[in-house]
Parts: structure tokens; C-alpha cells; sequence
């Protein structure tokens, strides 16, 4: 497996995985419409500060995980998806992508991460917790936060920046 920084070259590869998780999967009532950034990764994710990253096996992108940097010591987890054959201990790929993204995000002065999700994502609940992020009342919420409509559960993790 190798995870790097994709930009829009791959943006048919990242739409298909995520809506096809999303609405195929989960059922949750979002569409592409929903997700404009996802048609312009360069300018929503990597110019203000952030990445997108992309796990690929054998050349397919199997899964993402993006960070948008939403002030200068802050950044919002977004788009973690990995394909359902590919989940678990055995290809341990969340786990590396969230690594990355952490290191990533050391390594660029931000000392809080945060994530939005809805309920209905037990297993991403139990692996952000299992990964020392605590579950906020979405008041506790930075006001510069980039809400998105479906979330209804917050997560914050504090880093320990390397700058």
C-alpha cells in the first residue's frame, strides 16, 4: 500500500469512492452537490494550508483522508473513507492515513484536530476514540469550525506540534 498527496487529477477515483460509501453504503442523504470541495481539492484542502491523501493498492485508490487547515493552529478532519473490502486490522489503512494526517499536521503548527460525523458511523466513532479523540458538544466548537450539514456527532484530538 503507499498513501500520497492527491490533487484533482484523481477527483473521478475520490468522488466514486465517497458517494458510493456515503449513499450507497451508509445511506446518509448527501450528494456531489453537497461536496464541492471535492471538485476542487487544490483550492479547498492544499492552498489555505492543508492535504488530501489517498491510500492506493495496485494503482486503485482504495481510501482518503483530507484535512482542511481552518485557522492557523487548527484543522478539521474531512473525507476519511476506505472501501468496505479493504476496512479492518488485516490492511490497517485508517490507521496509516490518520498517522499520516497527524504527523502532517504536527509537523505544520496545528496543535487541535477536528472531525464532524454523523451517529449512524459507530465503527468511526470507536476508531477516532480508540485514537485519543474526545467527543465535544458541537457548542465547544471552534466558530471558525467548517460545519457540514449531516454531522451531528464532533470529535477533537490536541497535538503535540513539532515546530
Amino acid at each position: 500500500m503507499q498513501i500520497q498527496p492527491i490533487q484533482n487529477e484523481y477527483e473521478k477515483e475520490i468522488v466514486d469512492l465517497i458517494l458510493n460509501i456515503q449513499q450507497k453504503e451508509f445511506n446518509v442523504p448527501v450528494t456531489l452537490e453537497d461536496q464541492p470541495d471535492l471538485l476542487d481539492i487544490e483550492n479547498f484542502y492544499f492552498k489555505p494550508g492543508g492535504i488530501f491523501l489517498g491510500a492506493f493498492i495496485n494503482d486503485k485508490l482504495v481510501g482518503t483522508i483530507a484535512l482542511v487547515k481552518f485557522n492557523p493552529e487548527a484543522g478539521a478532519i474531512r473525507k476519511m473513507f476506505v472501501k468496505k473490502e479493504y476496512r479492518g486490522k488485516e490492511f490497517n489503512i485508517a490507521q496509516q492515513l490518520l498517522e499520516q494526517l497527524i504527523n502532517y499536521s504536527e509537523e505544520n503548527g496545528i496543535k487541535n484536530l477536528y472531525l464532524g460525523t454523523v451517529t449512524i458511523l459507530q465503527a468511526a466513532l470507536r476508531f477516532y476514540e480508540k485514537n485519543n479523540f474526545i467527543t465535544i458538544p458541537k457548542e465547544a466548537l471552534p466558530s471558525d469550525f467548517p460545519l457540514m450539514k449531516p454531522d451531528n456527532v464532533f470529535c477533537q484530538l490536541t497535538l503535540k506540534p513539532t515546530k
